[in-house]
């Protein structure tokens, strides 16, 4: 479920060439996840890597996830 939804998440981002000729990327809808690097693959990393640990932060600070279908708050309850 998880892998499924960082895969469908990583699939709308968006990249961009610039003119310092390094790699921007980012995810159209989720705040504070973008990656900068001098190479698209790395890019692509680095934006997979954001997108994590936002979503862990996400979790942790007991927020809804965008078309994850978790229930944030009571899954914290249940591991504290």
């Amino acid at each position: 479920m998880l892998s499924e939804y960082i895969d469908r998440q990583l699939k709308k981002a968006h990249y961009k060439l610039l003119k310092d000729g390094t790699y921007f990327g980012e995810i159209p809808g989720l705040k504070g996840v973008w990656a900068n690097e001098k190479k698209l693959e790395k890019c692509r990393e680095e934006l997979q890597s954001a997108l994590e640990d936002w979503i862990m932060f996400s979790l942790h600070k007991g927020q809804d996830i965008p078309e994850l279908k978790i229930n944030s708050k009571a899954r914290m309850k249940e591991y504290a």
